[in-house]
């Protein structure tokens, strides 16, 4: 899959059911997820694609520890001599080669039927690497012109999302949501009440365009959007706020394999 343009400086590259974003910066290319363990040289051509090489891969920021998210950072970071951003939850995971911790489906049908394909086949570990910038809720980082991480736990303990202050705001939502099907919740969490109160933490954010780490960007109205499905005023248990029906799923909290 090619590169594709989603504002003046910023690609996604779709890697089967997962999306990473290749950002130009000053000093080169930012990198923001890496995919699965086998994308290193799909997300390397692409970089080639744009016009740039490997060694211009500067930084490499990792939402989460999930092997869709962080499987490829081990080679790219030997390929490309980047370092890489995490939350501290994460990075001590990614340090050992660490995946996941116990899940249980998000809201609806689908959702259900999504989690008990990903949970079977979803790898555990993954190629440790280190993690040379921990990041907690709120750094701001001169990437892009401005770059600022947010804290969204629910999903995934460490999870991270981020806000580009270009373009009216872009943020980078990372699995705190889906637009597969329209905006709507995760597949699967570790805390669905915590992601839940992530959600209603970006949607009192400012930003045009929205990018997910499954799905669609939203590259008009963004943060309205948000505020209608999540803001605290909007949100209820029985809105369609998953990416099927959002009513409570049976998901017995397990251990992945």
């Amino acid at each position: 899959m090619a590169a594709r343009l989603i504002v003046p400086g910023l690609y996604g590259l779709r890697l089967g059911m997962v999306n990473v974003f290749l950002l130009e910066t000053d000093e080169g290319l930012a990198l923001i997820d890496t995919g699965y363990a086998t994308s290193a040289g799909a997300i390397l051509k692409a970089v080639r694609q744009i016009g740039r090489q490997p060694q211009e891969v500067r930084h490499i920021l990792v939402t989460h520890c999930h092997p869709d998210h962080a499987g490829s950072l081990a080679a790219l970071k030997q390929q490309t001599g980047a370092t890489a951003y995490m939350h501290p939850e994460d990075a001590a995971m990614v340090r050992a080669g660490k995946t996941l911790r116990p899940l249980s489906a998000g809201p609806g049908i689908f959702n259900a039927l999504v989690f008990q394909i990903l949970i079977h086949t979803a790898a555990q570990s993954i190629e440790a690497a280190e993690i040379e910038h921990l990041l907690a809720d709120g750094d701001e980082l001169p990437i892009a012109g401005g770059m600022r991480a947010i804290h969204v736990p629910g999903h995934c303990a460490g999870q991270l999302a981020f806000l580009w202050s270009r373009h009216g705001g872009v943020l980078f939502a990372a699995d705190a949501c889906a637009n597969v099907f329209g905006l709507g919740l995760s597949p699967a969490y570790e805390d669905l009440s915590e992601g839940r109160r992530s959600l209603a933490k970006l949607s009192a954010l400012e930003f045009g365009v929205a990018c997910f780490g499954h799905g669609r960007p939203v590259l008009k109205n963004a943060a309205q959007k948000f505020r209608r499905k999540w803001a605290p005023a909007a949100r209820s248990d029985s809105a369609a706020a998953s990416i099927g029906a959002d009513r409570p799923a049976k998901p017995g909290a397990r251990r992945p394999g």
